[in-house]
């Protein structure tokens, strides 16, 4: 047996016990179902009968505000009937124990698929149970706060929040120091006088949480199980409470945190997401107002932009890569590059909203200067190409 399969195997156990521990019953068989550096995720058997799914997250980094954010969310969501249910979970051993909701395809499957009614279906269903989850949960949003802070158990919180807001507040800068130190070439981006200003209108945007809502925070494709029943929403390690507007960007841009990017249809991806925003306005009816809605919509595509810079900008410089290698996924170069032509069509296109030109102008140099990638334009999802052809 390999170091890492070693290691994988102490993982396992050391999972399975504290899995045992909070749930005060014995579980067995585990099967790995996911993970990542962030977490191990297994599947056990459970000794009274049926199977349990059992997450532990690592000491270090990020792991005890996963943790913490997950248990919590996983509480105030799981009587919604959207995601798993709570049923145990340690602050000791950073592990939480869950319902087993079954295995099957998510919705990363079906878009890069080859049936696009199947995807156009999915992807409504998505929408519409996305805007429900967080009206269901959006009530209990104290309660939330509440079990974080306890399950953190004075440990400090490093907020998924926090550090886009920070990214965004520092994008200009990270972009200065990346042409001095690795591509000379971005020295000739202007970075406009007004940028600066701009850029805290962003981020405030994000401090300020307007129209806020319950979110699993990370709603990627693949964070979700297409069950009998309907769409599960699974991963809650980036649980929060924030501005509705940055989950309704994720059908807009797409998927605005994600691996599994591609093109949605124009019309598909806009009633997408008309089915989001009809849900939440149940709980925020200012959201009806088309200027409310286009100018956060607009800031929460912008802030992603942003943040998405700080991360993948520095990878794409010195080579193109899939963003994950042998999986069907974009070009690094391609979807940093598509995700600068939304957001400047989204500001060129603001007409009377409040406008960051400024911030425009920086896409379309960032653009300019990147023409020698000569990235391809990103297609669309695959379920969704043989229809367009």
């Amino acid at each position: 047996m390999s170091g890492a399969q070693d290691q994988l195997s102490a993982l396992m156990t050391a999972a399975v016990a504290a899995g045992s521990k909070a749930l005060g019953r014995e579980l067995s068989e585990p099967a790995k179902l996911t993970g990542s550096n962030r977490s191990v995720v297994l599947r056990c058997a459970c000794r009274t009968g049926g199977t349990v799914v059992v997450k532990t997250y690592p000491r270090d980094g990020d792991g005890p505000t996963s943790f913490a954010v997950e248990a919590a969310g996983l509480t105030v969501s799981g009587g919604t009937g959207l995601a798993p249910r709570l049923l145990a979970a340690s602050s000791e051993d950073l592990t939480v124990v869950m319902s087993d909701l079954g295995s099957g395809a998510n919705m990363a499957d079906v878009l890069l698929g080859d049936s696009a009614a199947d995807a156009r279906g999915m992807l409504l269903e998505w929408a519409r149970a996305c805007g429900q989850l967080s009206v269901a949960a959006t009530p209990r949003a104290p309660e939330f706060e509440l079990l974080k802070s306890r399950y953190l158990a004075g440990r400090t919180e490093l907020g998924k929040m926090s550090r886009v807001r920070r990214g965004v507040l520092e994008a200009a800068d990270r972009l200065a120091r990346l042409a001095a130190d690795r591509a000379a070439w971005l020295a000739g981006v202007k970075v406009p006088a007004a940028l600066s200003a701009e850029l805290a209108v962003v981020a405030d945007a994000i401090a300020t949480q307007p129209f806020p809502v319950f979110s699993p925070g990370d709603i990627c494709p693949d964070n979700n199980l297409i069950t009998g029943a309907g769409i599960r929403f699974l991963d809650f390690e980036s649980a929060a409470v924030y501005s509705a507007f940055l989950d309704a960007a994720y059908l807009r841009m797409p998927f605005s945190t994600c691996w599994c990017v591609f093109r949605l249809p124009a019309g598909l991806a806009a009633q997408a997401e008309s089915v989001y925003r009809e849900e939440v306005t149940h709980i925020h009816a200012e959201l009806a107002d088309d200027a409310v809605w286009q100018a956060g919509v607009r800031l929460a595509v912008a802030a992603w932009t942003l943040w998405t810079m700080t991360w993948l900008l520095p990878r794409v410089i010195a080579d193109d890569e899939p963003m994950v290698p042998g999986i069907v996924s974009p070009l690094r170069r391609q979807l940093m590059r598509h995700r600068w032509q939304v957001l400047a069509a989204e500001l060129d296109e603001a007409g009377d909203l409040p406008a960051l030109p400024a911030l425009a102008e920086l896409c379309r140099g960032l653009l300019a200067a990147t023409e020698h990638w000569q990235a391809p334009e990103l297609p669309l999802y695959p379920a969704f190409r043989s229809q367009a052809a």
